[in-house]
């Protein structure tokens, strides 16, 4: 409804006029928010990119939310995305959170859903351990990863769930993490520490533009998923903070990661596929992955990590135009006996590191397995890994590869890569057993496992389907306190 008044002068008829005019626009704003118990204030405009626009929407603060950083808006978060959930079918929705600080406990999201942050908007997650529900391990897993019971839910979940994005204007998502992290040294722990995001059987993710801080554990785990985007994202937390991995994609197909600076106290990329027997059975690989553009330190972890999870496969992983600065190793490989699986077909150029223990590190002794069901004859398969053009600085050791005995690595294949090496690095750069490759234009010289070879180690030229996803201009117009 629109009004239009004429000028008016100052009579007093004319004053009254106006207050009535006011009163009768306020009565009707507040009218049409009664209906569903909702309290409109004023109104937003703005845009945003995203895979799919919403014909709907909402602001957080008209179910109750109050974003003074104190009062608990578990309930207003759920009643609002509730309310959305009606127009899945009929153009989504979006949960617009405005400035403020927003503490709530955990909550899920629902299909065809949006949730924006505003660049001053804060969600800090509960520290009371009793706002956060207890979920079954992961079939792949078994157990949960650090206690034989369930895990608790992570703060922002989804499952079987199709087109659900979040989203903002570099809002933060602070998941509070210390005090886990202080139960975990302590082993007082009896279920495993909650992810920041997780979201599951599910396809069609976005998760960009935003500032994601202080996890418990994991900070964003996509997991049974696919096509899934995650794109100018920031991750910080302590790096001496326990298991904070950055990007965790696991038994996953179809991924982009792009665009992305992580400071973690474990690895900034973590791909995985399920744990030992619980993985092979499972059989989920994780594949289809591309990762642009990363900006990682980690110093006592990798930056990109495959495994030590891999048990149902990691194949097709494509990294390009990535850094490390002051971080433990570049690509790590982690496997071991029992593990089952593979890790194939996996392709890196555009590599910068500075400041690393390691440029390059495989591993086929990671030990860590669920119980004492698995099969140790169980042998991974790590074949067809090819690194190029890659330029090192100050690196105290070039490489570890260390495969398995009667069950080598093979196919390995590194071409033009300048490795400098740290003063007091080690006497002998290489240390490489159970491997087979070869290398080219490597300095300093590799070990007598990968000879020197005229050749351009592979990447692929086509594209992966994540890459033909085209973002959209959306606008969002709404009400909201």
């Amino acid at each position: 409804m629109e009004l239009k008044a004429k000028r008016l002068g100052k009579t007093q008829p004319q004053v009254i006029n106006r207050v009535a005019v006011w009163a009768f626009m306020v009565g009707f704003v507040v009218m049409l928010g009664g209906a569903e118990g909702r309290i409109v204030k004023s109104f937003s405009t703005f845009e945003y990119s995203a895979m799919s626009c919403r014909a709907h929407s909402a602001s957080v603060t008209e179910f109750g939310a109050v974003g003074d950083g104190k009062t608990l808006n578990t309930r207003a978060f759920a009643a609002a995305i509730a309310h959305l959930s009606r127009y899945s079918a009929v153009g989504g929705g979006l949960l617009y959170v405005p400035a403020g600080r927003w503490l709530t406990g955990t909550f899920n999201l629902t299909s065809h859903f949006t949730l924006y942050l505003h660049k001053q908007a804060v969600l800090l997650a509960s520290q009371d351990v009793r706002d956060w529900p207890l979920s079954d391990p992961l079939p792949s897993y078994g157990h949960g990863r650090e206690a034989p019971g369930g895990r608790y839910m992570s703060f922002i979940f989804g499952t079987n769930l199709t087109d659900v994005i979040i989203t903002g204007d570099n809002g933060k998502i602070d998941g509070q993490g210390g005090v886990w992290w202080t139960k975990f040294h302590k082993g007082s722990l009896k279920y495993t520490r909650p992810h920041l995001i997780e979201i599951m059987h599910s396809r069609s993710i976005q998760i960009s533009n935003l500032t994601l801080l202080n996890s418990p554990f994991w900070t964003v785990h996509p997991v049974y998923s696919s096509d899934i985007v995650i794109q100018g994202v920031t991750i910080l937390a302590p790096i001496k903070s326990p298991n904070t991995d950055g990007i965790d994609p696991d038994s996953c197909t179809n991924t982009k990661i792009e665009d992305v600076h992580i400071v973690s106290g474990d690895d900034c990329v973590a791909v995985k596929s399920g744990w030992d027997e619980y993985g092979i059975s499972y059989g989920m690989p994780t594949r289809q992955l591309v990762i642009r553009r990363l900006t990682c330190i980690s110093p006592y972890s990798a930056m990109i990590a495959l495994g030590s999870e891999m048990s149902g496969g990691i194949e097709d992983v494509r990294a390009e135009d990535i850094t490390a600065i002051n971080t433990e190793s570049g690509i790590r490989i982690k496997t071991a006996l029992g593990r089952g699986g593979y890790v194939k077909d996996v392709y890196a150029k555009g590599m910068k590191m500075h400041t690393m223990k390691w440029a390059f590190w495989m591993d086929g002794n990671y030990g860590s397995h669920p119980d004492k069901h698995y099969n140790p004859k169980a042998r991974p398969m790590v074949t067809g890994i090819n690194y190029r053009d890659i330029v090192a600085e100050n690196v105290t050791m070039a490489a570890q590869f260390k495969g398995i005995l009667g069950d080598p690595f093979t196919g390995i294949c590194i071409s033009n890569a300048t490795i400098t090496m740290a003063p007091k690095s080690k006497e002998e750069p290489w240390t490489c057993s159970n491997i087979h490759g070869i290398t080219s234009g490597v300095t300093p010289q590799p070990c007598g496992m990968l000879p020197e070879a005229t050749t351009t180690c592979h990447f692929p030229e086509t594209s992966l389907p994540i890459d033909g996803v085209k973002f959209k201009k959306c606008i969002y117009r709404g009400n909201h306190a």
